[in-house]
This record gives C-alpha cells, structure tokens and sequence, in this order.
C-alpha cells in the first residue's frame, strides 16, 4: 500500500504528537508500504537545526526513509492562542491544497487536533477519491472548553459543528479509549465506523535500563530518589501541583523532583521554585528523542498530572512509554478517566485526585519508601506494554484497518481493544 500520514508536528520536532506518526510511518514502511508524510515546517521544541528554508510552496525532502512533504505555516510562539488557532486554518488550507497535488496514495491517516487540519484532509481525500482515517488524540474543542481556553459560544458552536462534520464523514475514525468511543458516538459518529485501537510505544527503543546511569551522574543525582516529569509543560498538566508537592517533601532530602520539558508555563514554574527556594526541583530543557529513555531510566517514579478540568477521557502517551521502560507510575488526575482504568488493569502505578498536593506528595513518600511495591510495578507495565501496546502489535491492526478500506472490505471487530 502507498499511505500518506497528515499531522501538524513531525520530527525533527520533539513531543508526542510528532513522533507518533514517525514512528507508524517507520512500521509501516517495514512492512512493506511506501510512506507519504504531509505537515509543516518544524518550529516548536526543535532538538536539532531545522535547515529550513522557504525556498517553495513545497518542500519535499527523505527524513530517515519517508517522503516527506513540508507546507507553509506562521512562526507563531506557544503563549500565543489566537495566533496560534490563526495559523491552524492557514496551515490546515495549505496543506489541503498541497494534498492534491501529491503523488498517488492509496489511503491517508490524519493526527487530530488541530481540527482544521482533519478537514482540510478530509476534503482532499474525497476530492482525490481516496478513504481517510482520523485519529483523534484529543477531543477538541471539549477539551479547550474544559479548561476555559474557549469560551465565546459562536466559536463553540462553528467548532462543534465543524467537529460532528469530521466525524460523519470520514470513512473511518480511530480513538485510544473506550471514553473517547462513546464521545464520538454521542457527537454523532456512527458507531460502526470508529475502532478503539491503543496508541502505541516503541517497546524495543523504550525499554528497562540500568538507574544509575550517565544523565544521574551528570545532574548529581546519584543515591537520590528521582521523580521525574517529562513533557509538555502547558497549562492543562497542572505542574503548580507538583511544585507544591515538592514543598511539603523538601524535609525529605533523598527525594528530587526532575523537570524535563518545556511550554507556557515553564517560567512561572521556575520563578515559584526560586521564590520557594526549593532546592529538590531541578529543570532541564526538552530533551532530544534519543535521550528520552535515559531520563526514564534515571528515575524512580514518574509522574502523570492532569488538571480536575481536564473531564475529557484523555489516556496521555506518556504512560505508555513509562510502563515500556518498567518503570512506576504516579498519575495526579480525573480518577473516573480512562487513564486511571488503563493504570489499574495493568497494576503499573497509583493514581490520585488531581490538583491535591497532600494526597500527591504522601503517595511518593509512601512509594519512596517501598522499592519491592515499585519494582513489582515497574514489570507488570513493561509486560503489559509488551503484549498490549507495542508498535509492532498497533500497527498491524491498522495496517488491517486501513487495507480493508483501500479494498471496500468490512473493519474487522477485532480492531477494537
């Protein structure tokens, strides 16, 4: 099959929304297919020079086996929203524009949000007379009126109707829960076209290393018990919870709090810590794709925060490659969400109320202090992970997905997880 993968972020960008479909087109490319990739010029947590230079409409370059096709969009910073859902629809109509004049594709696969990104695909796929599916990691704009981002109702209204649009008209719609299942269906989806099939992690470069290893050695961290945060340090992660909990543990002096990130909130986070004069935070920057699993390794609990705003049924990928690399997990979020029901079927971690720092705070003291709770853990989410939720295993359920498609077969019900 010839697949073009459509998403707003791809490597050399870091984050999860760039190296999910990265790591699918790889999958897919060593099963045989040729991969078309369709985004935008990378701008945001750039581990490396980028080289980018608008020289056409179009930039087509090889990135590591896939053809990949980079489109317009405005260098708009993180702290800014309005320019930031401007540059949605602008990014969103050039890459819609520059999907027809793409090579010959059998299928595409679109990451959404953004939105306008899924529709601009959506209507290339039909004008090109090809079936799309949408993978919907976010439920937007439920997600932004959750969190109060959104709040004028003739926005709601055009978004929820642009929303309902996608997700009857595309040939299929893919989630990552059962939560998220029932959304789509309450939204208007038509049940038999919306497969739950897990996001997935790389469980051969994501995998249990030694703790003590060269990052520890680096930070000062030898003999400590590091909790770690890796990610996205954006409001919806609700980091001021950690921070406080770091204050009511900073007369445990074997416990560190590891930062590891950047985003809008970072430089609020940092002031509080200093004007706390907490000396068990430590930041550092987003880290290359490569490093990740070294900062997973170095730790001893690794941590999971939602906001109580956050009433969407979100699973956050993080989880996924914290039980891939065997290590425990420590969830602060909505306890009636899909991810808490993920952590206790697979028995990998605690999950606690969010935005509780005494609850949050006593449950790394309590998990400090038993390593056989934590290592027992630790193997039940890498065993998991390896039977459940490995790239290997996700890919071919799409792969099935998207073949049945291509050849106007039936999805098969097994899909679903």
């Amino acid at each position: 099959m010839k697949l073009l993968l459509i998403s707003a972020f791809f490597p050399p960008e870091v984050g999860s929304a760039a190296h999910l479909f990265y790591e699918l087109g790889q999958a897919f490319r060593a099963r045989g297919h040729e991969v078309l990739v369709l985004t935008g010029l990378p701008r945001y947590h750039v581990a490396e020079s980028a080289g980018k230079v608008r020289r056409a409409p179009v930039i087509r370059e090889d990135y590591h086996g896939l053809r990949v096709f980079r489109v317009f969009n405005l260098d708009i910073p993180w702290n800014a929203p309005v320019l930031r859902g401007l540059d949605q629809f602008v990014s969103a109509g050039c890459a819609g524009l520059a999907g027809l004049c793409l090579p010959r594709f059998d299928a595409a696969l679109v990451y959404s949000p953004p939105l306008p990104l899924a529709l601009a695909a959506l209507a290339c796929c039909r004008l090109r007379g090809r079936p799309l599916v949408v993978n919907i990691q976010d439920l937007f704009p439920q997600s932004a009126i959750d969190l109060g981002v959104l709040r004028q109702p003739h926005l709601i209204r055009l978004f929820r109707t642009l929303e309902s649009l996608l997700y009857r008209r595309a040939d299929h719609v893919v989630v990552h829960s059962r939560g998220n299942r029932d959304y789509l269906t309450a939204r208007g989806a038509p049940p038999g076209r919306v497969c739950v099939v897990s996001n997935w992690v790389d469980t051969e470069a994501v995998r249990p290393s030694p703790r003590d290893n060269a990052l520890r050695a680096q930070l000062g961290l030898d003999g400590r018990f590091v909790v770690s945060f890796a990610g996205i340090m954006g409001y919806s992660q609700d980091l001021d919870t950690v921070v406080e909990s770091a204050r009511l543990l900073r007369d445990r002096p074997d416990i560190v709090f590891l930062l590891v990130g950047d985003g809008v909130e970072k430089p609020g986070l940092e002031a509080r810590v200093r004007r706390l004069g907490l000396s068990n935070v430590r930041f550092l920057p987003m880290q290359p794709r490569e490093k990740y699993p070294e900062v997973l390794a170095a730790s001893d609990l690794c941590l999971v925060t939602l906001r109580p705003e956050v009433r969407t049924p979100v699973v956050p990928s993080k989880i996924l490659s914290i039980m891939a690399a065997g290590r425990p997990v420590l969830a602060s979020l909505p306890l009636m969400g899909d991810a808490p029901a993920l952590i206790r079927e697979a028995g990998c971690g605690v999950a606690v109320p969010p935005a509780q720092p005494a609850a949050l705070s006593r449950a790394v003291a309590d998990l400090a202090d038993d390593a056989p709770a934590r290592a027992a853990m630790g193997d039940r989410g890498r065993d998991y992970a390896q039977r459940h939720l490995s790239l290997s295993a996700i890919s071919a359920r799409l792969e099935r997905l998207l073949h049945n498609l291509i050849h106007e077969q039936p999805v098969n019900p097994t899909l679903s997880l």
